[in-house]
Protein backbone atom coordinates (compact mmCIF):
# COMPACT_ATOMS: atom_id res chain seq x y z
CA UNK A 1 0.00 0.00 0.00
CA UNK A 2 1.53 3.35 -1.03
CA UNK A 3 2.49 5.82 1.67
CA UNK A 4 -0.05 8.61 2.09
CA UNK A 5 1.18 11.96 3.36
CA UNK A 6 -0.39 15.33 4.09
CA UNK A 7 1.29 18.71 4.49
CA UNK A 8 1.58 20.13 8.00
CA UNK A 9 1.27 23.85 8.76
CA UNK A 10 1.60 26.00 11.85
CA UNK A 11 -1.22 28.18 13.11
CA UNK A 12 0.15 31.13 11.11
CA UNK A 13 0.21 29.16 7.84
CA UNK A 14 3.93 28.42 7.56
CA UNK A 15 4.88 24.95 6.27
CA UNK A 16 6.20 22.45 8.80
CA UNK A 17 6.79 19.41 6.59
CA UNK A 18 4.61 16.36 6.06
CA UNK A 19 2.82 13.82 8.22
CA UNK A 20 2.12 10.20 7.36
CA UNK A 21 -1.58 9.34 7.23
CA UNK A 22 -3.06 6.03 8.30
CA UNK A 23 -3.39 3.95 5.09
CA UNK A 24 -6.35 2.06 6.56
CA UNK A 25 -8.31 5.31 6.67
CA UNK A 26 -6.79 7.55 3.99
CA UNK A 27 -5.39 4.98 1.57
CA UNK A 28 -8.15 2.51 0.69
CA UNK A 29 -9.86 2.09 -2.67
CA UNK A 30 -13.08 4.13 -2.42
CA UNK A 31 -16.20 1.98 -2.48
CA UNK A 32 -18.49 4.02 -4.72
CA UNK A 33 -21.55 1.83 -4.18
CA UNK A 34 -21.39 2.20 -0.40
CA UNK A 35 -20.66 5.93 -0.71
CA UNK A 36 -23.73 6.39 -2.87
CA UNK A 37 -26.00 4.45 -0.53
CA UNK A 38 -24.80 6.16 2.64
CA UNK A 39 -24.94 9.69 1.21
CA UNK A 40 -28.39 9.02 -0.26
CA UNK A 41 -29.55 7.90 3.18
CA UNK A 42 -28.05 10.98 4.80
CA UNK A 43 -29.73 13.37 2.38
CA UNK A 44 -33.00 11.49 2.75
CA UNK A 45 -32.83 11.82 6.54
CA UNK A 46 -32.46 15.58 6.19
CA UNK A 47 -35.85 15.86 4.48
CA UNK A 48 -38.51 17.30 6.75
CA UNK A 49 -41.24 15.13 5.26
CA UNK A 50 -43.83 17.71 6.33
CA UNK A 51 -45.47 18.32 2.91
CA UNK A 52 -49.19 17.65 3.12
CA UNK A 53 -52.27 18.03 0.92
CA UNK A 54 -55.96 17.44 1.63
CA UNK A 55 -57.90 14.62 0.05
CA UNK A 56 -61.50 15.00 -1.08
CA UNK A 57 -62.59 13.70 2.32
CA UNK A 58 -60.67 16.46 4.14
CA UNK A 59 -61.64 19.47 2.00
CA UNK A 60 -64.48 21.51 3.46
CA UNK A 61 -67.85 21.51 1.72
CA UNK A 62 -69.16 19.42 -1.15
CA UNK A 63 -71.75 17.52 0.82
CA UNK A 64 -74.59 18.04 -1.65
CA UNK A 65 -74.65 16.78 -5.19
CA UNK A 66 -74.08 19.86 -7.42
CA UNK A 67 -76.95 18.95 -9.80
CA UNK A 68 -79.19 16.04 -10.50
CA UNK A 69 -77.81 12.96 -12.18
CA UNK A 70 -79.75 13.11 -15.48
CA UNK A 71 -81.66 15.47 -17.65
CA UNK A 72 -79.43 18.55 -17.82
CA UNK A 73 -77.02 17.43 -20.53
CA UNK A 74 -74.03 17.98 -18.30
CA UNK A 75 -71.50 15.47 -17.00
CA UNK A 76 -72.55 13.73 -13.82
CA UNK A 77 -70.86 14.82 -10.60
CA UNK A 78 -71.35 13.78 -7.01
CA UNK A 79 -69.31 16.45 -5.22
CA UNK A 80 -67.65 19.76 -5.96
CA UNK A 81 -64.71 18.57 -3.83
CA UNK A 82 -63.73 15.91 -6.34
CA UNK A 83 -60.13 16.18 -7.61
CA UNK A 84 -61.62 17.16 -10.99
CA UNK A 85 -62.90 20.45 -9.57
CA UNK A 86 -60.99 23.61 -8.79
CA UNK A 87 -60.69 23.78 -5.00
CA UNK A 88 -61.29 20.08 -4.69
CA UNK A 89 -59.14 17.50 -2.96
CA UNK A 90 -55.78 16.30 -4.29
CA UNK A 91 -55.51 12.78 -5.64
CA UNK A 92 -52.43 10.88 -4.40
CA UNK A 93 -50.88 14.05 -2.97
CA UNK A 94 -48.03 14.11 -0.41
CA UNK A 95 -48.66 13.34 3.24
CA UNK A 96 -46.30 13.73 6.21
CA UNK A 97 -43.83 10.84 6.20
CA UNK A 98 -40.42 9.79 7.46
CA UNK A 99 -37.79 9.58 4.73
CA UNK A 100 -34.95 8.31 6.90
CA UNK A 101 -33.29 5.01 6.11
CA UNK A 102 -31.52 2.57 8.36
CA UNK A 103 -27.82 2.34 7.52
CA UNK A 104 -25.45 -0.07 9.32
CA UNK A 105 -22.56 1.59 11.14
CA UNK A 106 -20.06 -0.54 9.24
CA UNK A 107 -21.31 1.01 6.01
CA UNK A 108 -21.04 4.50 7.50
CA UNK A 109 -17.43 3.86 8.52
CA UNK A 110 -16.55 2.40 5.11
CA UNK A 111 -18.17 5.35 3.37
CA UNK A 112 -16.25 7.79 5.58
CA UNK A 113 -12.95 6.02 4.93
CA UNK A 114 -13.72 5.98 1.21
CA UNK A 115 -14.43 9.72 1.21
CA UNK A 116 -11.28 10.51 3.20
CA UNK A 117 -9.20 8.32 0.90
CA UNK A 118 -10.63 10.10 -2.15
CA UNK A 119 -9.74 13.50 -0.70
CA UNK A 120 -6.26 12.31 0.35
CA UNK A 121 -5.57 11.05 -3.17
CA UNK A 122 -6.38 14.55 -4.44
CA UNK A 123 -3.99 16.17 -1.91
CA UNK A 124 -7.00 17.86 -0.33
CA UNK A 125 -6.20 16.79 3.25
CA UNK A 126 -4.30 19.42 5.26
CA UNK A 127 -3.02 19.26 8.85
CA UNK A 128 -2.50 22.12 11.30
CA UNK A 129 0.14 21.44 13.94
CA UNK A 130 -1.87 23.12 16.71
CA UNK A 131 -3.98 26.22 17.28
CA UNK A 132 -2.04 28.35 19.74
CA UNK A 133 -4.16 31.46 19.27
CA UNK A 134 -4.59 33.50 22.44
CA UNK A 135 -8.02 34.84 21.51
CA UNK A 136 -10.62 34.18 18.80
CA UNK A 137 -10.26 36.32 15.70
CA UNK A 138 -11.97 35.66 12.38
CA UNK A 139 -9.24 37.58 10.57
CA UNK A 140 -6.49 35.19 11.66
CA UNK A 141 -8.59 32.16 10.69
CA UNK A 142 -9.18 33.64 7.24
CA UNK A 143 -5.47 34.41 6.83
CA UNK A 144 -4.58 30.83 7.78
CA UNK A 145 -6.93 29.33 5.18
CA UNK A 146 -5.56 31.64 2.51
CA UNK A 147 -1.97 30.77 3.44
CA UNK A 148 -2.54 27.01 3.19
CA UNK A 149 -4.57 27.24 -0.01
CA UNK A 150 -7.94 26.29 1.49
CA UNK A 151 -10.50 28.55 -0.13
CA UNK A 152 -14.27 28.18 -0.06
CA UNK A 153 -15.95 24.94 0.97
CA UNK A 154 -13.52 23.94 3.68
CA UNK A 155 -14.22 21.35 6.36
CA UNK A 156 -12.35 22.04 9.61
CA UNK A 157 -12.20 19.15 12.08
CA UNK A 158 -11.76 20.43 15.64
CA UNK A 159 -11.79 18.88 19.08
CA UNK A 160 -14.02 20.30 21.77
CA UNK A 161 -10.94 21.73 23.45
CA UNK A 162 -10.25 23.94 20.41
CA UNK A 163 -12.78 26.54 21.50
CA UNK A 164 -10.72 29.55 20.43
CA UNK A 165 -10.23 28.12 16.94
CA UNK A 166 -13.91 27.20 16.63
CA UNK A 167 -14.96 30.78 17.44
CA UNK A 168 -12.44 32.07 14.91
CA UNK A 169 -13.71 29.87 12.06
CA UNK A 170 -17.44 29.80 12.72
CA UNK A 171 -18.30 33.09 10.97
CA UNK A 172 -16.39 32.36 7.77
CA UNK A 173 -18.53 31.72 4.69
CA UNK A 174 -18.05 28.26 3.24
CA UNK A 175 -16.32 26.86 6.35
CA UNK A 176 -17.95 23.92 8.15
CA UNK A 177 -16.86 22.88 11.63
CA UNK A 178 -17.22 19.31 12.83
CA UNK A 179 -16.14 17.17 15.76
CA UNK A 180 -13.85 14.19 14.90
CA UNK A 181 -16.48 11.74 16.14
CA UNK A 182 -19.29 13.31 14.11
CA UNK A 183 -17.67 13.69 10.69
CA UNK A 184 -19.62 12.07 7.85
CA UNK A 185 -18.88 11.05 4.28
CA UNK A 186 -21.12 13.81 2.96
CA UNK A 187 -19.22 16.43 4.99
CA UNK A 188 -15.95 15.29 3.43
CA UNK A 189 -17.19 15.12 -0.16
CA UNK A 190 -19.03 18.45 0.08
CA UNK A 191 -15.76 20.23 0.95
CA UNK A 192 -12.89 21.05 -1.39
CA UNK A 193 -10.36 20.87 1.47
CA UNK A 194 -10.40 18.97 4.76
CA UNK A 195 -8.34 20.52 7.56
CA UNK A 196 -7.34 18.43 10.59
CA UNK A 197 -5.14 19.12 13.57
CA UNK A 198 -2.21 16.88 14.41
CA UNK A 199 -4.15 15.73 17.49
CA UNK A 200 -7.27 14.44 15.72
CA UNK A 201 -6.09 13.32 12.28
CA UNK A 202 -5.36 9.83 13.61
CA UNK A 203 -8.66 9.37 15.43
CA UNK A 204 -11.04 9.90 12.52
CA UNK A 205 -12.68 6.96 10.78
CA UNK A 206 -11.43 4.17 13.06
CA UNK A 207 -13.81 1.63 14.55
CA UNK A 208 -12.30 2.33 17.97
CA UNK A 209 -13.09 6.00 17.55
CA UNK A 210 -16.74 5.34 18.36
CA UNK A 211 -18.43 6.76 15.27
CA UNK A 212 -21.21 8.96 16.60
CA UNK A 213 -24.18 10.15 14.60
CA UNK A 214 -24.23 13.88 14.04
CA UNK A 215 -27.28 16.12 13.88
CA UNK A 216 -26.87 16.47 10.11
CA UNK A 217 -26.65 12.74 9.58
CA UNK A 218 -29.29 10.05 10.07
CA UNK A 219 -31.74 12.18 11.98
CA UNK A 220 -34.01 9.32 13.03
CA UNK A 221 -31.24 7.43 14.82
CA UNK A 222 -30.06 10.65 16.48
CA UNK A 223 -33.55 11.32 17.83
CA UNK A 224 -33.83 7.76 19.10
CA UNK A 225 -30.54 7.97 21.01
CA UNK A 226 -31.51 11.36 22.47
CA UNK A 227 -34.79 9.91 23.69
CA UNK A 228 -32.96 7.04 25.33
CA UNK A 229 -30.64 9.49 27.13
CA UNK A 230 -33.62 11.48 28.37
CA UNK A 231 -35.26 8.36 29.73
CA UNK A 232 -32.03 7.44 31.52
CA UNK A 233 -31.76 10.93 32.97
CA UNK A 234 -35.33 10.85 34.30
CA UNK A 235 -34.65 7.69 36.22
Amino acid sequence: MPEIKAPVYSADGSAKGDVRLDPEIFGIEPNMAVLHQVITAQLAAKRAGSASTKTRAEVRGGGAKPWRQKGLGRARHGSIRSPLWVGGGVAHGPKPRDYSQRTPKKMKRLALRSALSARASESAVLVIESFDWAEPKTKQAKSLLEAIGAGTKTLVVLNRTDGVAAKSFRNLTGVTLVDPGHITAYDVLAADRVVFTSHNVGSVGSAQGGYAVSESDFVKEKATSAAAEDEGGDT
